[in-house]
């Protein structure tokens, strides 16, 4: 049986950045300490892996000041959004193709 991964985005393919666009699915705007807790992570490695879906155009940044201290949200794109969601449906019929 050939198992067809067309549709399959690479930039998808870290569990951290499906957490990322997963969280971003459901909530309009998350700011970066609500992520870390969100996906338990350290601030390095998110950072490093926000940057390369904004560097996809997948996510959008939002700065700004909370009393003296900066506050970054972060936002899906509408390309984020189309490219997430055509990656679910790859994995669905994936998923489907394998178990029928």
């Amino acid at each position: 049986m050939k198992i067809l991964i067309n549709g399959l985005h690479k930039a998808f393919e870290s569990r951290i950045r499906l957490g990322i666009m997963s969280a971003l699915a459901v909530n309009d705007m998350l700011d970066f300490n609500s992520l870390k807790e969100y996906l338990d992570v350290t601030d390095g490695n998110l950072a490093s892996h926000l940057k390369a879906l904004e560097k996809e155009a997948f996510i959008g940044v939002e700065k700004s000041f909370v009393g003296r201290k900066p506050n970054t949200k972060y936002g899906m794109t509408k390309e984020g959004r189309k490219a997430f969601e055509d990656h679910l449906k790859a994995l669905e019929k994936l998923i489907k193709g394998v178990s029928e």
